[in-house]
């Protein structure tokens, strides 16, 4: 079964029809630019855009960097503000004509990772962390997601840990991949004595990087650290997947 998936971002919108069952991508994903500022009816249309340049219609996943609950935008820390409240998956609906699914970003990175990446078979408590812009989040016990964690937003020091671990804040501070390490594994510690998980996975832009930031991260327990194996396309398969299986009805790994 097939489904469009798309993943709205604070840089770019992108897209790309996905078989569910085996997670793979039909076609070459489809970029736009976000517009600038990412109000709602602008980006609905580069949604619409991205819909039409793949001829589509039929059931939609979107992403949406918030807290999402049954379609709607409750938060927005990296987005404008008048996203809140708004009615998200009905906005989307009337641009792709078809059903449409919305869902946290890092939820669906990992729905994507649990079951076709570097999670899958894995039991336990599995937490992903995507770093970009910000850092999201989503957490597992035996395949089962716990929506909407945010865990970005936990306070390091006063502050707000994707101010101080995001690859962006990496990015503009011009830090070293040592140094930045040495930040994430202090959130890394600080979540293991949380939720004592047995993984995580590392999401998001810098997991094509990998190689740079992995020897320098330290665990103090016997956790696992594992880069995200589908790489930029996470939120893109997770999403489609959604959109055939909402919330609930996902099998679990």
């Amino acid at each position: 079964m097939n489904a469009l998936g798309i993943d709205i971002g604070g840089t770019g919108i992108k897209g790309a029809p996905v078989n569910v069952e085996t997670g793979e991508l039909l076609a070459e994903r489809f970029r736009i630019p976000t517009p600038q500022p990412a109000l709602p009816n602008a980006v609905a249309d580069v949604v619409e855009q991205i819909a039409r340049h793949f001829n589509y219609s039929g059931p939609a996943g979107i992403t949406f960097p918030a807290i999402i609950k049954k379609g709607v935008v409750y938060s927005a820390t990296n987005v404008d503000k008048s996203w809140i409240g708004t009615d998200a998956a009905e906005l989307f609906r009337s641009h792709v004509g078809g059903p449409v699914t919305v869902v946290n970003d890092a939820d669906a990175a990992g729905i994507a990772e649990m079951h076709f990446g570097a999670g899958r078979g894995r039991r336990g408590v599995v937490i992903l962390l995507t770093f970009g812009t910000g850092i999201g989040s989503a957490i597992f016990h035996d395949g089962k997601l716990l929506p909407n964690s945010e865990l970005g937003h936990i306070q390091i020091r006063g502050k707000d840990v994707e101010k101080r671990a995001s690859e962006k804040v990496r990015e503009d501070k011009g830090l070293s991949w040592k140094k930045w390490a040495g930040r994430v594994s202090d959130y890394l510690a600080y979540l293991e004595k949380l939720f004592s998980p047995d993984l995580f996975i590392i999401g998001g832009g810098v997991s094509n990087k990998s190689e740079k930031f992995l020897p320098f991260l330290t665990a103090r327990t016997e956790v696992i650290v594992e880069p995200a194996q589908m790489r930029n396309e996470a939120g893109i398969i997770g999403a489609a997947c959604l959109a055939i299986h909402p919330e609930g009805s996902m099998p679990t790994v």
